[in-house]
């Protein structure tokens, strides 16, 4: 006798059960897991919902036709070739359009990967605002458990900029890696036994060249900041995130964090917020620094981040080949281009990128098979560029 599909299994293709810690970063389980984070690892909450929201159908730019480096298509095509789950746009401080896929719904947290490092950064600049966390002192006066470790002579700004020497290679699909002891210590891959985060990052070993070298995009600095931010501060990153950031930007979603076996948040990577939450970050980022509930951070610090990057560091670094004229400043991406356009990104797809020239904030969400994929990652910032001149 044939069995019915579930509400679920018709949604998605699969049945829930199917996906397990070992697949939930993989297609198509994807779709559903990186809206669903806290039923597959523990997770602290930031936020809950503060009110209910008007969604903008953007059926007319959907239509428009994009010229990408891959070649031709419509705004609709591209977001669905590109396993987008959701993408808001605002205009002037408004939203002016919200397009989820039918495999997501508008008013989820989806995880944001590595966005996680750059809101981490935003609450690491108030702490500086307050005169609670200098970024030219050593890491170690704050950890000391850093002692014989990679981070024992690196300091706060050195771990913001990703130029830090560490013996570590960011590879995020081998099953055999560094990389892949650090997500058992974080909780999101099965086995990790006894080991906690704050344990893996302090036993990396310094790299053989020294810091305040070129940008080297590495995961374990954000998660070393976190540890930092909460120690200055005395309060959970959660909290921190909650009050000085999205309560300031006008939140009214859900938000979360993953964290470890001993609560440890991982910042580099595990913050999940809705779509338009985001998009609201982005533009008190545009308004410098000011949120429609009050200051969140300084305009130095806005500035700083924007302007301040080490483009030198930049290009003998990791991701010139996508930003030739780029930068890295406080965890956010200065694109180098004419627009002053700047941006944060994470794997799978997930980008905030705002355009200060037309006063336009893109957020898109999305569950795409690697992790990294360069020629699409072209085609986004093609796709942002053109869509921020179209709305």
């Amino acid at each position: 006798m044939t069995q019915t599909p579930t509400a679920f299994e018709t949604r998605y293709g699969f049945a829930r059960h199917a996906v397990t810690l070992a697949n939930w970063r993989t297609r198509p389980f994807s779709a559903w897991s990186f809206q669903h984070v806290s039923e597959m690892v523990p997770s602290a909450e930031i936020a809950v919902p503060a009110g209910a929201e008007t969604y903008l159908q953007p059926d007319d730019l959907l239509r428009e036709t994009l010229d990408l480096p891959g070649g031709g298509e419509t705004v609709g095509a591209f977001l669905a070739r590109s396993a987008t789950d959701a993408l808001t746009v605002m205009k002037r401080g408004a939203f002016v359009g919200d397009y989820t896929a039918p495999t997501m719904d508008a008013t989820a947290a989806h995880l944001v990967f590595s966005i996680s490092k750059s809101l981490t950064a935003i609450v690491a600049g108030t702490l500086q605002d307050e005169g609670l966390l200098d970024p030219h002192a050593p890491a170690i006066n704050t950890v000391p458990e850093a002692k014989g470790s990679a981070y024992a002579d690196a300091t706060v700004q050195q771990i913001l900029d990703m130029r830090v020497s560490l013996d570590f290679v960011e590879d995020y699909l081998d099953p055999e890696s560094a990389f892949a002891r650090y997500r058992r210590a974080m909780k999101w891959n099965p086995g990790g036994g006894d080991e906690h985060l704050l344990a893996f990052l302090v036993s990396i070993p310094k790299g053989d060249g020294p810091h305040g070298g070129p940008f080297c995009y590495r995961s374990p600095n954000s998660d070393l900041l976190s540890v930092i931010v909460e120690r200055v501060s005395g309060q959970r990153l959660s909290d921190l995130l909650h009050t000085r950031v999205l309560q300031k930007v006008g939140a009214m979603g859900r938000a979360m964090v993953t964290v470890d076996g001993e609560g440890t948040p991982r910042a580099a990577g595990g913050v999940s917020v809705t779509a338009r939450d985001l998009a609201r970050v982005g533009e008190m980022m545009r308004n410098s620094g000011m949120g429609t509930a009050g200051r969140v951070v300084s305009e130095d610090w806005i500035r700083d981040t924007l302007t301040g990057g080490d483009k030198t560091a930049w290009k003998a670094g990791d991701m010139a080949h996508l930003l030739a004229n780029g930068a890295y400043r406080n965890k956010w991406y200065a694109t180098g281009t004419n627009s002053g356009a700047f941006c944060c990104i994470g794997i799978h797809g997930q980008w905030l990128y705002v355009d200060p020239s037309r006063e336009v904030v893109i957020v898109k969400m999305s569950s795409q098979a690697l992790p990294v994929d360069d020629a699409l990652d072209r085609d986004c910032l093609a796709f942002f560029d053109q869509v921020a001149g179209m709305v």
